[in-house]
């Protein structure tokens, strides 16, 4: 069995879908690891660790043809494809809403996608959940980037020139990224508040320091989300946030869902009413938008506040992402390896509900 890691194509992306600690693992399942070289460089991850660990280190995945297992973190590009084997199988991040029709494309030839956005969120998926592990990495991220965007300091400073009372954040998405943002604007001294639709998110911001906002909340749907809520009730909502989010000085927003346009939580009057010089960070910009204006990777400017919409967060820490991320894969690998031979079960209960596109017994897609 031949698996590949490529290095990813875009510009924006230095995470890495393997490091050398699941390489020498991957190696040990009876996997011939091959990486293209490059491919950790901005994971602070060399070529040498990559050899080190048992890896054989190519220019381009397609000279080690035919790949068995093609381990990814964006979805495939064409040349990928042409490295895998007949029956290859490519496994990553693959935003199968956006490339069902790629995905589908990949089927007819043969080969089967298994999308890391589609493992449920279920206990014994949680070492194999990439949307949990990179949203951490997305929270921290998050707070760091409004951080060095705001003109002022978020703790409290007693100087001889004086106290500098604490800066004011706001954490809308109460998530792991939104966990991950409280907890860690908590550690920079801030005073945070934060608000969820979900009634059972209370406890979780109380027991991390922040303040519960008192807006209406829902109870989620069978998939863990939020179910839709009527329009008095969102109303409602966005009354009692407003007066929340004019007074913080950093706004980030992380509601999102995966494959489904991200809710509107903030309208550009309210944006209007923050301070000059407020920041806001809306993690789903990319789907969306939580904030009206906001736009991926752009910084808008509204009546003096700053609105970024960066899609890029894990990446800004790609070195810790990278080891989570890796770590997903290869507890899925880890499912796929049946007696020495990779064999992807339908029936299985984490496998099964991941497989994005695979042919059937005819050769066509499912």
């Amino acid at each position: 069995m031949r698996l590949g890691i490529r290095k990813e194509p875009s510009s924006n992306e230095a995470r890495v879908a393997g490091t050398p600690a699941s390489i020498s693992s991957l190696i040990d399942l009876g996997f011939e690891v091959v990486v293209e070289s490059g491919a950790g460089d901005l994971s602070s991850i060399t070529d040498q660790d990559f050899a080190d660990a048992g890896a054989t280190i190519v220019t381009a995945l397609v000279d080690a043809a035919p790949i068995d297992l093609l381990l990814t973190v964006g979805p495939p590009a064409s040349s990928d494809i042409e490295a895998l084997s007949d029956t290859g199988v490519v496994m990553g991040l693959l935003n199968p809403s956006a490339t069902a029709d790629e995905l589908a494309g990949y089927a007819g030839r043969g080969l089967t996608s298994i999308a890391m956005e589609l493992v449920p969120r279920t206990t014994l998926a949680q070492s194999m959940d990439a949307l949990s592990s990179q949203a951490t990495a997305a929270g921290y991220a998050a707070v760091l980037f409004g951080a060095t965007r705001l003109p002022k300091f978020l703790p409290m400073l007693v100087t001889a020139a004086g106290t500098i009372p604490p800066g004011r954040i706001l954490i809308l998405g109460v998530g792991v990224a939104g966990l991950q943002a409280i907890a860690t604007a908590r550690r920079l001294g801030a005073i945070v508040s934060a608000y969820d639709i979900r009634p059972e998110t209370r406890e979780q911001v109380e027991s991390l320091g922040a303040k519960f906002i008192d807006a209406p909340t829902q109870e989620m749907d069978e998939g863990g989300y939020a179910k839709a809520v009527d329009e008095e009730t969102a109303a409602a909502q966005r009354e009692i946030l407003a007066s929340a989010v004019a007074e913080s000085d950093l706004l980030i927003t992380t509601a999102q869902v995966p494959g489904r346009q991200a809710p509107r939580l903030v309208e550009r009057a309210v944006v209007e009413r923050m301070k000059p010089g407020s920041v806001i960070i809306d993690m789903a910009a990319a789907s969306g938008g939580n904030v009206e204006g906001s736009e991926p990777d752009t910084e808008v400017d509204i009546n003096g506040v700053r609105v970024f919409g960066p899609t890029d967060l894990p990446s800004r820490v790609a070195a810790d992402a990278s080891r989570m991320y890796a770590r997903n894969l290869l507890e899925m690998a880890q499912r796929m390896v049946v007696d020495g031979v990779l064999a992807i079960d339908p029936q299985d209960p984490v496998l099964g509900p991941a497989i994005a596109a695979r042919p059937d017994s005819q050769g066509a897609s499912e």
